[in-house]
């Protein structure tokens, strides 16, 4: 199963947070398939600018040194983002859900507004 992760993952996969667990940690060093939005990179930055996120400095640089694939956004997941329902407001969520399901990805998160969408989840 090919893998998406969601900024949090990411974020606590780099410092090598206690929050993931050692399951999950595991799986991501093994999966060849994991990837990792530009809109986690493009949401990182707008946290950090705002003073909402303290992010590695060099965290497109981090992602790629992790062997994580990069996912661009494409105007099919701008569109799906449209056609999802409103059950979530986060836009950045909203990407990854419609990012998830163009791609045939399974979502990696702990957000439980996210498994109200019809999206294949692993919850960390």
């Amino acid at each position: 199963m090919s893998l998406l992760l969601d900024t949090h993952v990411v974020l606590w996969w780099l410092t090598d947070d206690a929050t993931l667990p050692d399951e999950a940690k595991a799986r991501l060093d093994d999966d060849p398939d994991v990837y990792v939005s530009s809109a986690t990179i493009w949401e990182v930055a707008i946290k950090e600018s705002i003073g909402k996120l303290a992010g590695p400095d060099d965290l497109p640089e981090e992602i790629a040194r992790s062997g994580f694939r990069q996912l661009p956004i494409s105007f099919e997941h701008a569109a799906t983002v449209g056609r999802l329902p409103p059950l979530h407001r986060d836009p950045f969520d909203r990407m990854l859900v419609a990012q998830a399901r163009c791609e045939g990805l399974t979502l990696v998160t702990r957000d439980p507004q996210i498994r109200r969408y019809e999206v294949d989840i692993l919850s960390v």
